[in-house]
């Protein structure tokens, strides 16, 4: 009840006349049954504005931090991430890619749409980045299609270290859906998954114009503050 409360009545309708997003190609997003949508990841803001245009209800996995902040403030963190259909998903250890799948193939197995950032956290440059593989796994086993999506200008908006978003105009791009039934049974193949995950990330390049980077993001990151530590933002994944 909360969730279609901020999306049509408190969050949505001040998204949309703020940011006026320029949205291109819903008509690839399944009326009904489950979907992946699988997208790039440049700003905060990402969490709350492809949500508000769609019409359907889509359930993210986000990462667990944002419902275990200490007082106040977190539990309202937590009491929203909830609200606006956000799983919390624990991201340290061995299973923790596992963990997530599980949960993504939960909302799947309800015929629902599951929104994903294959890259695994944020760019905090604007390039696209590999996607990690459990996109692919969910994508076999749930037996899904994928619909690639592309967010353009939000890094602009709000880039790694800007808490206040800035008022310009988005684009929000939706790609055709891809099958991956050829796929099937294979979701345990290495190179099927690498392939599956590789395709994802071309189809939402060629939506998006980003200039690609064959490295995954985490490491990225990790190695730029190591080398010019104070030089950056604090980078959230």
């Amino acid at each position: 009840m909360f969730y279609y409360l901020l999306k049509y009545v408190v969050l949505g309708p001040l998204l949309r006349l703020f940011f006026r997003p320029d949205i291109e190609g819903t008509e690839h997003i399944p009326a009904d049954g489950a979907a992946i949508i699988a997208g790039n990841h440049l700003s905060f803001s990402d969490h709350f504005l492809m949500p508000a245009i769609i019409k359907r209800r889509i359930t993210f996995l986000a990462k667990a931090e944002y419902f275990t902040g200490p007082g106040v403030k977190g539990r309202l963190t937590a009491a929203f991430f909830r609200s606006a259909g956000q799983i919390p998903v624990d991201r340290s250890g061995k299973e923790a890619g596992q963990a997530a799948i599980r949960e993504g193939l939960g909302v799947l197995s309800r015929g629902e749409l599951l929104g994903i950032y294959p890259e695994g956290t944020r760019s905090h440059d604007g390039r696209l980045y590999k996607g990690k593989v459990g996109v692919a796994v969910m994508a076999i086993k749930g037996q899904v299609p994928v619909v690639p999506c592309a967010m353009v200008g939000t890094f602009e908006i709000q880039p790694p270290g800007k808490v206040v978003p800035r008022l310009k105009q988005v684009t929000i791009r939706f790609g055709e859906p891809l099958d991956f039934s050829r796929y099937a049974g294979l979701e345990n193949e290495k190179a099927a998954i690498r392939a599956v995950t590789d395709e994802i990330m071309y189809a939402i390049l060629s939506l998006s114009g980003q200039e690609y980077v064959d490295e995954y993001a985490a490491k990225v990151k990790a190695a730029e503050q190591a080398e010019r530590p104070g030089k950056f933002p604090k980078l959230r994944r």
